[in-house]
């Protein structure tokens, strides 16, 4: 997947079972999902070896969460971008883990907090959720309380200019990092990288989208929160 998964799970009934159905789901997908590997379904597809009568449920609903983003950002987020193959990873990553909190909570679990990357999932809280500086890697900018739901953030400070902004084809540089809190993961994720993409129309974008609440700094240095965004809380503990 690229990134690091760590799992916290609170519930003294849950066994370790089910901590290694999450794993074993995450290594599936980046099996058949990632775009790096020649044999994933994603690669086939993108190469038009598969039909889209041959696609798997899976990878059917992933695309049609990446063109629903493409249709809402106006072409802003996109995973067919010029010159470059099929490429769903930007809802591939909320979508999967998302999958994997469902999966916690299937086995019983009440109270976890599922850490991919950076990106959260969490049930049975209140957890505290730090996020992180956008310029300075031993800082938060604040922490946040959740009980249930997910926080996701975009931005450039782990692997560069590697949001592209899909009406332009050039790298996304209007925002310095965009954090979206809502009901589950897949949305979260998805709508903190389609805002990232759009620059800064993205903010208002994403916090006009129904159940998401945005933490966002842009170029300028300004940081801008919805009225709705969690409270920064004090102390520490944060995931």
């Amino acid at each position: 997947m690229g990134f690091p998964v760590s799992l916290r799970v609170d519930d003294a009934g849950v066994t370790g079972a089910a901590g290694d159905a999450v794993f074993a789901w995450l290594r599936e997908v980046d099996e058949r999902f990632s775009p790096f590997k020649p044999g994933s379904e994603v690669s086939r597809y993108g190469r038009g070896e598969l039909a889209a009568d041959q696609l798997s449920a899976d990878l059917v609903e992933v695309l049609d969460l990446c063109e629903r983003y493409r249709v809402a950002t106006g072409g802003a987020f996109d995973a067919r971008l010029p010159g470059r193959g099929l490429d769903p990873c930007a809802i591939v990553k909320g979508w999967s883990v998302q999958r994997a909190a469902e999966l916690l909570r299937d086995a019983g679990a009440r109270r976890f907090c599922l850490n991919a990357g950076g990106d959260v999932a969490v049930g049975g809280g209140p957890w505290r959720v730090g996020v992180r500086h956008p310029e300075v890697a031993d800082k938060l900018c604040t922490v946040l309380e959740l009980t249930d739901g997910a926080v996701a953030t975009s931005a450039r400070y782990e692997r560069g200019d590697h949001i592209i902004d899909g009406r332009t084809g050039a790298p996304a540089t209007g925002l310095l990092s965009v954090t979206v809190v809502a009901a589950t993961l897949t949305e979260a994720d998805a709508v903190a990288t389609a805002a990232f993409a759009m620059g800064a129309d993205g903010i208002a974008w994403a916090a006009g989208r129904a159940g998401c609440e945005v933490y966002a700094v842009d170029a300028g240095r300004r940081v801008l929160r919805t009225a709705g965004f969690p409270p920064a809380v004090s102390g520490a503990g944060a995931a």
